[in-house]
């Protein structure tokens, strides 16, 4: 299937398009769509690589993903069932004056917030109930669950999922590039990853590939890797306790602890032990 662009599949009679996907993993293969994509996270854990940024994610999350913009949900090998609820839309699904109308003022403000994407940080419960029912109920009263989903977005705290924006679609060339180097470093960062081999996979010399990379990420290639393997670390650090600061940093692709303590520290604001010990401390509460 093609990485750029991809058709979302539009059910026969219905304007707001819902999609439950599980068993064993979700849709990983980089992508993009004109709808705007929001996703609750019901079982499973894992990367999201979007725009220019890597997020992890596990049971509960909610995302909101911005129109054109490229991104893959990766879950972690070896789990059971996952799922994931998604709703997309456009301004226009409900017709072009829809929400243009006084009475929806109130939720406006969703379509400025989801241009770099967000990811919700409260009123998770409430959400997510919403995200359970949509997919059960009439269509009417999905409409009136929709409206009910987009005031509680708006009025939640939020954080940016990435500061690099999409306004049109990537072409195939540039999007399979893209989804062979995503594809790679996923499965990859955690051992010693070379320029001029990653360069290669896409018939680029390192120098073009470095400013084919930055031009469509706004960051350099070893930010985002470094990016995925702190995110990883992360990933370990609450879901794998037992193991030691050593092992993580080693599974993370970091050569020395030193390095990872200094990186870690960089992106979270502690070290990882700091990072750990909280977590643990938040479980014991």
């Amino acid at each position: 299937m093609k990485v750029q662009p991809f058709q979302i599949v539009k059910p026969l009679n219905e304007n707001l398009i819902i999609q439950v996907d599980g068993v064993k993993g979700f849709y990983n293969k980089l992508h993009q769509h004109n709808e705007i994509q929001l996703s609750q996270i019901v079982k499973g854990f894992g990367k999201l690589v979007i725009g220019d940024s890597v997020h992890q994610f596990q049971s509960g999350d909610i995302f909101a993903i911005g129109s054109n913009c490229p991104h893959l949900f990766k879950t972690e090998e070896k789990q059971g069932h996952v799922q994931m609820i998604s709703l997309f839309f456009t301004p226009d699904t409900f017709g072009k004056e829809f929400f243009t109308i006084p009475d929806l003022s109130e939720i406006k403000p969703f379509f400025d917030l989801v241009r770099e994407g967000f990811q919700v940080l409260s009123k998770k419960h409430d959400i997510g109930e919403i995200f359970l029912d949509i997919p059960k109920v009439s269509k009417t009263t999905r409409v009136v669950l929709f409206i009910e989903l987009l005031q509680h977005l708006v009025n939640a705290e939020k954080s940016s999922l990435t500061s690099f924006t999409y306004p049109k679609e990537i072409g195939n060339l540039a999007g399979n590039r893209m989804q062979i180097v995503f594809d790679y470093v996923l499965h990859h960062f955690h051992e010693q990853v070379k320029l001029d081999e990653v360069s290669s996979l896409v018939h680029m010399t390192p120098n073009a590939f470095c400013k084919f990379f930055k031009q469509r990420t706004d960051k350099t290639f070893f930010q985002f890797l470094i990016e995925l393997r702190i995110e990883h670390s992360s990933q370990l650090l609450r879901n794998q306790t037992d193991l030691s600061i050593a092992e993580i940093s080693e599974r993370s692709g970091f050569k020395s602890i030193s390095n990872f303590n200094r990186k870690f520290k960089a992106s979270k604001g502690v070290v990882p032990s700091q990072y750990k010990k909280a977590i643990l401390n938040l479980r014991n509460q």
